[in-house]
C-alpha cells in the first residue's frame, strides 16, 4: 500500500498519478490525511498524560513521606481519572489506525510515468514483436480438437472430476507439461534465479501482503475451516519468504524462482476466451521474483522482460510485449509488459505473462526493507513475472507447430519431451 509519506508529502501528485489509473483518489485521500492528523494528535494527548501519569505517581510516595496525606490521596485521585481517560484515547486511537489502515488498502498503487493514458487493454501499446506468424495448412485445428486427436488433454473427464476448467493431461500431453516446467525452471536457475519450492495454500497475512486479499473480486479459493487460501500465483509465498526481513544492500537484487500449480476462481469468465486451454481454474505456471533496491528495480525489470522474451523465442513462437495503459493494469502495479503469444488455428493473440513492478507498494504491506550504505533500513521495491504460464504456451505450441505429419516440438524442448514429434 501507499506510505503515509507519499500521501502526506504530494497530496496532489499522487492524486494526479491515481487519475491515470482511473482511480478518483481525492475523497480517500484527504480521508486519510484526516484520520493520520487524528491519529497524531491522539497519540500527542497520550504521550503527554503518560508523561504527567509517570510525574505524579512518583510524586505519590514522597508526599506520603513528607506527611503530604491528603495531596497524595488527591494525586492518586488524578492517576485513577487520567487511566480512565487514557482508556478511552487508546481506543479512539486504535480506532483512527484501524480505519487508516483499511483505507489504504482501497487505494491502489501509483502508477509509473512511464505509464501510458487508456482506459481498456485496446489503449496498450505494442512495445515490440518478434517472431513469425505460421500460415498453417488446410485443415489445420485449434489445440482443443488437436488434444482431443492425438489425445492429450481430456475436458470432459476433468469435468467429470472436478468441474470445467481443470484437464486432465494424458500421455504427450502430460509429459509435455513436465517438460514445460522444467524448461523454464533449468533456464531460471541459468540465469541466476535460486529455485524454491513453495506451499500452495498461504494464510491471511500472507495474501494481504501481497495485495491479494482484500480479494473484491473474489477470484481466490478459500478453505474456510482452515482460513487458508490456494495460491493464485506462487508470486505470493515465494514474495512473503521476505515478509518482516530487512536485507543488505549488498545481497540485492534477491532473485527467486518457483514452479507451482495455481487456482484462480476465474468468476465472470464466458464466451469463447474460456475454450479449451484459455482460461483455467487450475493451472501450472513457473514465476521469478525478484526484491531490489529503488534505484535498480527499473533496470531489474528490463532484464526480467529481456529474459521472457528470450523463452519464447526458444519455443519458437511469434510474440509481442505490451505496455499496460493505466486502466488495464493490477491494482497493486507500478509498471506491468504482458507477453502475448499468436494462437494461429484461433487467429488471435493470448497472454502467457504479465512481468510488473510494484515499486513499494508491495514491500511497505510485506514490511520488507533493506539496510543501506548509511545503515539505516528503506523498503524495498518487488518484482515479478510469468516465466511462463503454461496452458496458453501449450495452446499455442499445439496449433502452431501443426502439420499434416503431426505437431512438432521445438528443438529447445526435445531434449526434455524425449521426443520430437507428437502423432
Amino acid at each position: 500500500m501507499l506510505t503515509l509519506k507519499q500521501i502526506t508529502e504530494n497530496k496532489d501528485e499522487v492524486i494526479r498519478r491515481l487519475a491515470k489509473k482511473h482511480f478518483d483518489g481525492r475523497e480517500a485521500i484527504e480521508t486519510v490525511i484526516a484520520l493520520n492528523e487524528k491519529r497524531k494528535s491522539t497519540q500527542g494527548v497520550l504521550d503527554a498524560n503518560l508523561a504527567e501519569l509517570n510525574n505524579l505517581s512518583k510524586s505519590i510516595g514522597a508526599l506520603m513521606k513528607e506527611g503530604k496525606k491528603d495531596e497524595a490521596e488527591t494525586a492518586r485521585a488524578r492517576v485513577a481519572e487520567m487511566k480512565e481517560g487514557n482508556k478511552q484515547l487508546e481506543t479512539d486511537m486504535k480506532e483512527a489506525e484501524d480505519k487508516l489502515t483499511a483505507l489504504l488498502c482501497t487505494i491502489p498503487n501509483l502508477p509509473s510515468e512511464q505509464v501510458p493514458e487508456g482506459k481498456h487493454a485496446e489503449d496498450n501499446r505494442v512495445e515490440k514483436t518478434g517472431g513469425e506468424i505460421p500460415t498453417l495448412h488446410e485443415g489445420a485445428q485449434p489445440h482443443w480438437d488437436l488434444a482431443k486427436k492425438y489425445d492429450l488433454i481430456d475436458f470432459e473427464l476433468g469435468v467429470k472430476i472436478a468441474g470445467a476448467g481443470f484437464p486432465v493431461y494424458k500421455g504427450k500431453g502430460a509429459r509435455l507439461q513436465r517438460a514445460l516446467i522444467n524448461f523454464f525452471l533449468d533456464e531460471a536457475r541459468n540465469a541466476g534465479y535460486l529455485e524454491v519450492q513453495p506451499p500452495y495454500v498461504v494464510n491471511a497475512a500472507s495474501g494481504y501482503a501481497t495485495g491479494q486479499l482484500p480479494d473484491k473480486e473474489g477470484q481466490m479459493y478459500h478453505a474456510t475451516a482452515d482460513d487458508l487460501y490456494l495460491i493464485p500465483t506462487a508470486e505470493v509465498p515465494v514474495t512473503n519468504i521476505y515478509r518482516d526481513v530487512i536485507l543488505d544492500k549488498k545481497d540485492l537484487p534477491v532473485k527467486n524462482t518457483a514452479y507451482s500449480a495455481c487456482f484462480r476462481r476465474e468468476a465472470g469468465s464466458y464466451g469463447k476466451d474460456v475454450r479449451g486451454l484459455n482460461r483455467l481454474h487450475q493451472f501450472d505456471k513457473v514465476e521469478i521474483v525478484r526484491i531490489d533496491t529503488p534505484e535498480h528495480s527499473y533496470q531489474s525489470l528490463t532484464e526480467m522482460v529481456d529474459y521472457v522474451q528470450s523463452l519464447i523465442n526458444k519455443l519458437e513462437l511469434p510474440w509481442r510485449i505490451l505496455r499496460l495503459c493505466g486502466g488495464d493494469m493490477s491494482f497493486t502495479s507500478a509498471l506491468t509488459f504482458d507477453f502475448e503469444v499468436y494462437s494461429a488455428a484461433q487467429e488471435r493473440w493470448l497472454e502467457v505473462s504479465s512481468v510488473s513492478n510494484f515499486e513499494s507498494y508491495q514491500a511497505n504491506r510485506l514490511k520488507c526493507r533493506f539496510r543501506n550504505d548509511d545503515k539505516k533500513t528503506e523498503l524495498c521495491h518487488t518484482l515479478n513475472g510469468s516465466a511462463l504460464a503454461l496452458p496458453r504456451i501449450v495452446a499455442a505450441l499445439l496449433e502452431n507447430h501443426q502439420t499434416p505429419e503431426g505437431i512438432r516440438i521445438p528443438k529447445a524442448l526435445v531434449s526434455y519431451c524425449g521426443f520430437e514429434w507428437i502423432d
